[in-house]
């Protein structure tokens, strides 16, 4: 159990450094309890946890993810270019297994208006 425990730095990731994120698997909300059914819930915001599989493509190279975040990204769809605000890896371990956890504050479709003053140069 003291492994679990380990607090473990989240990393930041610069989205603006792909050259492309479209939406690999679409929005399902997160499972806590497989037997009872019951959705997982951020601890911060009380909102349903939703896991997106995104394609972060750079240059010649592409990888599928799966993203955490809270509350249901609307209209975000299979194929569709997205937008991902605040995206964070966190480094894990349970049990002899290990991996990396992502989770983002937001996912939105790309062409979706962006907030006033909030524009991004392409």
């Amino acid at each position: 159990m003291d492994e679990e425990s380990k607090q473990v730095a989240s990393l930041p990731i610069d989205t603006a450094k792909f050259t492309g994120i479209i939406c690999a698997v679409p929005p399902t909300p997160r499972i806590a309890n497989r037997e009872t059914g019951q959705l997982r819930v951020d601890r911060d915001t009380g909102k349903t946890m939703y896991q997106v599989g995104l394609c972060l493509m750079s240059g010649a190279s592409a990888d599928v993810v799966t993203v955490n975040v809270p509350g249901e990204p609307s209209g975000v769809q299979l194929g569709m270019p997205v937008a991902v605000r605040d995206l964070v890896a966190t480094p894990w371990e349970n049990d002899g297994r290990h991996g990396v956890a992502f989770r983002a504050a937001e996912i939105r479709p790309l062409s979706a208006p962006a907030p006033a003053g909030k524009g991004a140069a392409q």
